[in-house]
């Protein structure tokens, strides 16, 4: 299983490494008109986003994406997902609609802070 998580956040993380946006042209812009890059506070038209995830909303982003490339994806209730801060870490309990009725009734994912990296992991 663990072989099957590596291998799904690495075909995740290859996708988006495969994502760029497009430059916009400004060939009619005025001279005195901003550049991406040029203003402070505006960032660089290819500047990557920032690592990790710092915040629970973050967080929650991440491992509903994660969930995505799973094979049972249907079982899981991303939105109704509960977050715990544990440091260096979320922990994120996502409902699954199969285990209604039994506890634990959620699938635990842990969310490393700095690098943004979910796993799955047993709920205790």
């Amino acid at each position: 299983m663990l072989k099957l998580l590596a291998a799904g956040t690495a075909l995740a993380l290859g996708l988006l490494a495969g994502c760029r946006s497009s430059t916009p042209t400004l060939a009619n812009a005025p001279a005195d008109a901003p550049v991406l890059g040029d203003t402070p506070g505006m960032p660089a038209p290819d500047a990557p986003a920032a690592p990790g995830a710092p915040t629970e909303a973050a967080a929650r982003q991440a491992v509903a994406h994660h969930i995505q490339t799973l094979p049972n994806a249907a079982l899981f209730v991303p939105d109704s997902a509960r977050v715990n801060d544990n440091g260096t870490t979320w922990q994120v309990l996502v409902p699954r609609t199969d285990w209604q009725g039994r506890l634990p009734n959620r699938a635990r994912f842990e969310v490393d802070k700095q690098t943004g990296q979910v796993s799955g992991a047993p709920v205790k």
